[in-house]
């Protein structure tokens, strides 16, 4: 677990390069290179804008590490889902 963290935490200072946040093209590099293989369409630059604009709570253009633990959250949720079987909807 500590290490998946420290992934997290390294991943997203790697790719916004030390920065806070990360730009419209550090986001699009990061997604393609690092989840390409769990998402789909990371290959599609406007699958990515709108992936972007939507975890982009403060309208600033920027991802946050804020906001990109809110796509990991997302990520996990659904890698956890399609891998038990389990679905949302048991309310």
């Amino acid at each position: 677990m500590e290490a998946a963290i420290k992934t997290l935490v390294t991943t997203f200072i790697s790719s916004s390069k030390g920065k806070e946040n990360l730009n419209k093209k550090e986001f699009k590099k990061l997604v393609s290179n690092q989840l390409g293989s769990i998402m789909e369409d990371t290959d599609s630059t406007s699958a990515i804008e709108e992936l972007k604009q939507g975890l982009d709570d403060n309208n600033d253009g920027k991802v946050s590490f804020a906001e990109y633990l809110t796509l990991i959250g997302y990520v996990a949720t659904s890698l956890s889902e399609s891998k038990s079987g389990s679905s949302a909807d048991a309310s």
